[in-house]
């Protein structure tokens, strides 16, 4: 007997397509179902029609509302809910987004409006890069950014055939579904070059049909993929600047050869490192953001996402067997974004010098910008000046301040170099001096360029590899060069601030607190430890006083203590505040002597 479908459904590639404000595909598991994307939620009025007598859960492909606008009836019907990973704010804390995305003066072109109007409940996010069980079903999802920074494409196998779920990715032979989608950007291409990569990486998955969210299933793939993908490539390049973008290459070639074991990848953002041993492993120096199409990465999770193309390619064009590990110069997000990522689909390690580990695993105590946004465990923390064998190369690690105080020069040999990793330290600037690239709120101390000077002069490295520039093969003019511009600018400094009457250092304060970003329940305690300065040349007495909000105790009221000329101190406060709050302010007001400096710091914290 004929299965009677509702006008609305057809059956399509082995699935059901429901023709809502999107394309809702069903997949059967039995008598239950698994959605792809989910638009009015229509469906539920269908199912027993469909054959179906419940919907286990719903897999989404991207933010926006045509997918997404009746998730609240699957959440009262008890669907399980899957979003992408970068994305799941704009399900679940899409009310803070509507609250603090700017209106005015505004550059920001990604459609983050076409977002849910009111928060929904999610289950959680899909696990890319890696196939995973749903409601009984087996998926793998690829990511796929372009119509969206967050999207990403689903694989499933039915009867015998690979299907992908693109979203809107494609919409048919040589055609997308918006290209205002893919503008990211004011003047920018960073969507269409986004667009361009994941076509090409879903073709290298040879997908049999793909069934966007918009428009028929397309039976062509590899045809359709690559018409839209040549269209795309040659808009881009009638906007974009420069010499035209090797995209291709990106995918086919991501490494650069530096040396026979030794790799520099091209297409990340900081640049990445891999070591390559002859027992089949590799070593990488950071790992932030792969196939890096120029988006200004801002504050928001969706603007801010990892991938690992690149990584997997090592196993395709060099025979890796294994990325074992992946050591950091400094915590900064562009070079630390993907790592949570290779842990958790490669199985790499997170190896990372004492001084840097404890930001990244807990970025919330401290207030420094450019911190990723969940901690990042390390499982080896590398001691500085201490030699660490991996297979059969050593590496050492340095104390590297300068570019930000919690950073590391990564030292080692390699087919015959000595080769130093700088991180961002300073720029090398092809046919001048290079720059010292420091950054006051990283906490940028006078003397940090002079002692990184006389580092690399004991190293005596033949090759510097920096996060953003290309590697430089280094003289000892160029490295004296470095020490003579260390010491001006120190020198300068010196000259410009008032360090020997009030010296907070190159910063200019003279408190923080720790940790700067916390959450509490209202009535509980919450300990907040203020370092404080003498900027005096002599001994004195600080006064360390905690401003809180109205309706909060905190133990002690203030802090009386002697503190040398010059030097820091810890002292502690116990808070307990009272009534709920996002963001309460809380600040370290000192004074040191007779001096009033006032309210120095401040601290952030989530009274729930």
């Amino acid at each position: 007997m004929t299965r009677s479908l509702p006008p609305a459904a057809e059956d399509v590639a082995g699935v059901t397509r429901f023709r809502d404000t999107c394309n809702v595909y069903l997949l059967r598991a039995g008598r239950d179902a698994v959605l792809i994307d989910f638009g009015s939620g229509a469906i539920l009025d269908h199912l027993a029609d469909l054959g179906v007598d419940r919907v286990t859960d719903v897999l989404l492909t991207h933010h926006h509302r045509d997918q997404a606008q009746g998730l609240r009836r699957a959440v009262e019907a008890g669907v399980r809910i899957w979003v992408p990973p970068v994305e799941r704010e704009l399900f679940d804390r899409v009310d803070e987004h509507w609250q603090a995305r700017p209106m005015a003066d505004d550059y920001d072109l990604r459609q983050d409006r076409f977002s849910l109007l009111a928060p929904v409940e999610v289950t959680g996010v899909v696990d890319e890069y890696r196939t995973r069980s749903y409601g009984g079903i087996e998926i793998f999802t690829l990511p796929t950014p372009g119509h969206t920074v967050g999207s990403v494409t689903y694989l499933v196998e039915v009867d015998g055939r690979r299907l992908a779920f693109s979203g809107d990715l494609i919409y048919g032979d040589g055609k997308v579904w918006s290209l205002a989608a893919t503008q990211w950007s004011y003047s920018g291409v960073e969507g269409q070059a986004a667009t361009i990569l994941s076509l090409g990486l879903l073709a290298e998955r040879e997908p049999d049909v793909v069934l966007p969210s918009h428009g028929d299933a397309i039976g062509d793939a590899p045809g359709a993929l690559a018409h839209t993908r040549g269209r795309l490539t040659e808009l881009m390049e009638l906007r974009r600047e420069g010499k035209p973008w090797d995209l291709d290459g990106w995918l086919e070639h991501p490494w650069e050869v530096l040396s026979p074991h030794l790799l520099r990848n091209r297409t990340s953002i900081a640049t990445s490192y891999a070591l390559l041993s002859e027992s089949g492993a590799a070593l990488l120096v950071d790992w932030g953001y792969d196939l890096w199409t120029g988006l200004d990465l801002g504050s928001d999770r969706a603007g801010n996402r990892p991938l690992l193309a690149s990584a997997q390619a090592l196993e395709r064009d060099f025979g890796v067997e294994r990325i074992e590990a992946v050591v950091t110069t400094h915590y900064h997000d562009d070079h630390v974004a993907g790592i949570n990522l290779l842990r958790d689909v490669e199985g790499t390690e997170a190896w990372s010098p004492e001084n840097v580990a404890p930001i990244l695993e807990a970025p919330q105590r401290y207030d420094l910008p450019c911190l990723w946004f969940d901690p990042i465990r390390v499982d080896r923390r590398l001691p500085l000046g201490t030699p660490v064998a991996w297979h059969e190369y050593e590496l050492t690690a340095h104390p590297l301040s300068g570019h930000t105080l919690y950073a590391a020069a990564i030292a080692f040999e390699a087919d015959g170099r000595r080769v130093v990793a700088t991180g961002d330290q300073q720029a090398f600037v092809d046919g001048g001096r290079d720059i010292l690239n420091y950054q006051y709120r990283n906490r940028f101390r006078i003397d940090d360029f002079v002692a990184s000077a006389e580092l690399y002069r004991r190293l005596r490295p033949d090759l510097m590899i920096g996060g953003h520039w290309p590697p430089r093969e280094v003289t000892d003019t160029e490295l004296e060069e470095l020490l003579e511009d260390g010491r001006r600018l120190a020198e300068l400094h010196r000259e410009l601030l008032p360090l020997d009457e009030i010296d907070f250092g190159a910063e200019g304060f003279g408190a923080r607190i720790e940790p700067y970003r916390a959450t509490v329940r209202a009535g509980e305690e919450l300990e907040l430890v203020v370092r404080a300065r003498n900027p005096f040349a002599g001994e004195d007495v600080a006064r360390v006083r905690l401003v809180a909000p109205d309706g909060w105790t905190v133990v002690p009221e203030q802090h009386e203590v002697a503190v040398p000329g010059r030097s820091e101190v810890d002292v502690r406060f116990r808070a307990r505040p009272d009534i709920p709050a996002r963001r309460a302010r809380v600040a370290a007001d000192l004074t040191v002597g007779e001096a009033a400096f006032g309210e120095q710091a401040e601290a952030l914290v989530d009274v729930q």
